[in-house]
């Protein structure tokens, strides 16, 4: 769940700002790429755990009512649903303190619970809002070519636990890979994760649009211009339109055409998944592009 506080500037240490806004709206790394592919047409099963509480029931019934198929999502006892604190500027920056509650308890035991639902997917999105050690379970558990693994490393992690020759693409942002590799640059840091299995690394830039690394070379797709409002979510948008794109069979480049143009038009308006556009939007919006 997102609390998220509009403010003239984001707070510096030991500073307190004066909000102009607040909204609560309906969050999670994980729940906003599955509600992004389902808009667009996907057809989205969620795994995962929320709390016996008042968020949770509002974040399983948000995911029923994009059609996903939530049947899976257990519910933890003694123990909140994630939350997170989002402060956003003028700009459309923001700022993010997570809890992740109940995420945190998507153990071995559950991975074992659903994996044959996983192995028949075409498509396995992962974040990191759940335990490290639980992804690198998962990934080893599943078979050699079947899902496709879209890796988001969100929030930015040690991996070296993960078997990363099983990732078919990592999806981080700027500043992730950078946290990721301790490279300098985007190239650097792609080619690093590259050389540690990797099968192909797409870095995500914002307005700027992304990066795609093989070991045929470092490939650049801009953004279209947009004039945004709040970026909270951009990048969810972004997974769950490159996941959906792969699944109706588009080639990647055309999937990250696509993605690109679905994070900018999700930062032209406020909150997480209430910006995440549906696929007529996206189609109207492209059609002004051209």
């Amino acid at each position: 769940m997102d609390f998220v506080t509009l403010v003239s500037h984001l707070p510096q240490p030991g500073e307190t700002v004066l909000g102009s806004r607040f909204d609560r709206s309906l969050g999670g790394k994980g729940a906003n790429q599955a509600t992004a592919a389902a808009r667009l047409g996907g057809r989205v099963s969620f795994y995962g755990k929320v709390g016996v509480d008042s968020f949770g029931k509002d974040l399983l019934d948000g995911l029923k009512r994009n059609g996903i198929d939530a049947s899976a999502v257990e519910q933890e006892e003694g123990i909140s649903s994630g939350i997170a604190n989002v402060w956003v500027n003028p700009e459309g920056e923001n700022m993010i303190a997570y809890v992740p509650g109940a995420n945190a308890r998507v153990d071995r035991a559950y991975i074992s619970r659903v994996l044959p639902r996983l192995t028949a997917a075409k498509i396995l999105l992962l974040q990191f809002e759940i335990p490290v050690a639980t992804i690198a379970f998962l990934l080893e558990s599943l078979p050699k070519s079947q899902p496709f693994v879209i890796l988001d490393p969100a929030p930015a992690q040690d991996i070296s636990p993960l078997p990363l020759s099983r990732v078919d693409l990592i999806t981080p942002n700027r500043g992730e890979i950078v946290a990721l590799t301790g490279e300098a640059t985007i190239e650097q840091g792609a080619r690093r994760l590259l050389d540690q299995g990797v099968r192909q690394v797409l870095c995500k830039v914002g307005k700027d649009g992304a990066y795609w690394a093989t070991t045929r070379g470092i490939f650049h797709f801009p953004a279209p211009s947009v004039d945004p409002i709040d970026t909270t979510g951009a990048g969810d948008a972004f997974n769950g339109a490159l996941a959906a794109a792969i699944t109706e069979g588009k080639e990647l480049e055309d999937a990250v055409r696509w993605a690109n143009a679905v994070g900018a038009l999700s930062t032209t308006k406020r909150g997480a998944q209430p910006s995440l556009p549906t696929r007529d939007e996206v189609e109207r919006f492209l059609a002004r592009e051209v």
